[in-house]
């Protein structure tokens, strides 16, 4: 079990802890709709998780025990269907390797589901350091997965150290967007590391100047260093953030800037969908009461995540173009 009280290892006394998960956060009861609000654009779910079910199961027991109620206990087929059902054009689905060795069986899981249905499309994970990690993405991005998935807070690698170049380095080289959350919050003491001592937009930064042909997707804005993520996506064309779980004031202490603080083409609609403790398209109905235009609607709700993941690309012709076949 993660320690529960992170040891500052200069002074050897336990850190405070005041992140948006400092405590388990109640459930909303609030109602849902039975389909994406009218008037909305396409909407493509940039941020869906799946697993197979033994995986699944000991992610929501960490959630029941250190994060929040989640509503929707599904398979991850049930997930996608769900979603699709309700009027959402195309899901995203992303995964993470909690520990070495993991990883592969994880990727032909996913790559699985996305045999079954056009409109899914899924990333590749591995955990970053792990024995052979180059080999594992090689080998992920050969079955069609079209990106990598990294989750700092639960994997805890150094997010400016080797492992995450490693990473970075491969999905560069081929091509293929990196989703990683690289933000500090939403925090908690479950977590083995402490993402604030870890995770900064700085070492971020540093990332896309060491990469310039790295696609980078943050999720949650960038949270909580809002301010300094809308900054850096004015800086780097390769940036993207997602807006996953960012719209609905749940989180506490979590209040991103309006969206048109964001650039409108660098900003994705995503959920954490099914892992929610509200209703699914609570956020979906907020940013139909938002007065945006049209167009930035169509950006964050389809079109940015379009460009970002390639959606809608032959990826085989992509990949031999990529090497240069015809």
């Amino acid at each position: 079990m993660p320690p529960r009280d992170p040891v500052d290892p200069s002074h050897g006394r336990p850190l405070p802890w005041n992140g948006a998960l400092a405590a388990r956060l109640p459930a909303l009861d609030d109602e849902e709709g039975p389909a994406v609000p009218a008037g909305l654009p396409t909407v493509v779910d940039a941020h869906v998780h799946v697993f197979p079910d033994r995986v699944m199961a000991a992610v929501r027991r960490w959630f029941d025990e250190h994060g929040w109620p989640i509503r929707y206990r599904l398979t991850s087929e049930e997930g996608i269907g769900f979603l699709l059902a309700r009027g959402v054009e195309h899901v995203v689905l992303l995964h993470y390797a909690h520990r070495p060795g993991l990883a592969r069986e994880l990727n032909r899981y996913v790559a699985g589901l996305c045999r079954e249905n056009p409109r899914v499309t899924g990333l590749a994970t591995v955990f970053p350091g792990e024995e052979g990690a180059a080999g594992i993405l090689e080998e992920a991005f050969g079955l069609g997965l079209a990106g990598v998935k990294l989750h700092q807070h639960v994997q805890c690698f150094d997010p400016g150290g080797p492992e995450l170049r490693e990473v970075a380095r491969a999905c560069a080289d081929h091509g293929k967007p990196l989703v990683a959350h690289l933000g500090r919050e939403p925090r908690s003491p479950a977590y083995r590391c402490d993402p604030h001592r870890t995770c900064a937009v700085e070492t971020t930064e540093r990332l896309l100047r060491d990469y310039p042909g790295l696609r980078l997707c943050v999720p949650h804005l960038g949270a909580d260093e809002f301010e300094a993520y809308a900054r850096l996506c004015e800086r780097f064309d390769t940036l993207w953030l997602d807006t996953t779980m960012m719209l609905g004031g749940f989180l506490p202490g979590l209040h991103p800037p309006p969206l048109s603080r964001f650039r409108a083409d660098r900003v994705l609609y995503g959920t954490d969908f099914p892992n929610l403790p509200y209703a699914w398209d609570r956020e979906l109905r907020r940013l139909a009461s938002l007065g945006l235009p049209e167009a930035h609607l169509s950006r964050l709700l389809g079109e940015n995540a379009r460009e970002l993941f390639s959606l809608g690309v032959d990826r085989d012709t992509e990949e031999r173009t990529d090497d240069g076949g015809a």
